[in-house]
């Protein structure tokens, strides 16, 4: 794949200070993008899940008519495999991430006519810090090691039982921003082993 795909255009990447944020922000700064990098503090928990809905739709309504006036456009937003599948105990993060899902086909729509495309990426869980803390604490739980963790309870639904790494994402993320992609929209992009296959 050409490394200059992306040259002259500009990438906010919300979240890109690790994780799939920071792969996302690798793998489009390799192909010539100029990224811009926002992030919060992970301990500003009890305000993420009104983020994981609010803060895309107001970035993407801030960015749409710059978008517009210039007829091209890619919005990639990073869901969940939680974004199509629900799991018990987690109803306000698959809540927030169907609205993404919501969101994000919407958009698709609103922006076809303008050159604008909008898509979700949706990896299972992905190696970030914040999944190795989960680790840790399932492991001093279980008394089980991480290995088993991610595989019997983590990765229960998987057909591949391992994590989604942080570039594998972002490279996906990488392609979806890139002129390719003109036709590809309003789409869910799942990363997640087979966990939707059945």
């Amino acid at each position: 794949m050409s490394e200059s795909t992306l040259t002259g255009k500009k990438a906010l990447v919300a979240g890109g200070a690790s994780g799939i944020g920071a792969a996302a922000v690798r793998a489009l700064a390799q192909r010539g993008a100029h990224v811009i990098v926002a992030d919060i503090d992970p301990a500003d928990f009890h305000r993420i899940l009104t983020l994981m809905l609010e803060s895309p739709f107001l970035l993407i309504r801030a960015v749409l008519p710059h978008m517009y006036e210039r007829e091209w456009g890619r919005i990639i937003n990073v869901s969940s495999v939680h974004g199509l599948r629900a799991s018990a105990f987690k109803s306000a993060y698959v809540a927030a991430k169907h609205g993404v899902e919501g969101l994000s086909k919407a958009v698709a729509l609103e922006g076809a006519p303008h050159g604008v495309t909008s898509n979700c990426v949706n990896p299972s869980y992905v190696r970030t810090p914040l999944v190795d803390k989960r680790i840790k604490d399932q492991v001093a739980t279980h008394g089980i090691p991480e290995e088993e963790v991610v595989k019997k309870i983590m990765l229960t639904e998987s057909a591949i039982k391992r994590l989604v790494e942080p570039e594998e994402a972002g490279e996906l993320i990488g392609f979806l921003a890139g002129p390719f992609t003109g036709m590809v929209t309003g789409a869910a992009y799942t990363m997640d082993g087979g966990w939707t296959a059945s």
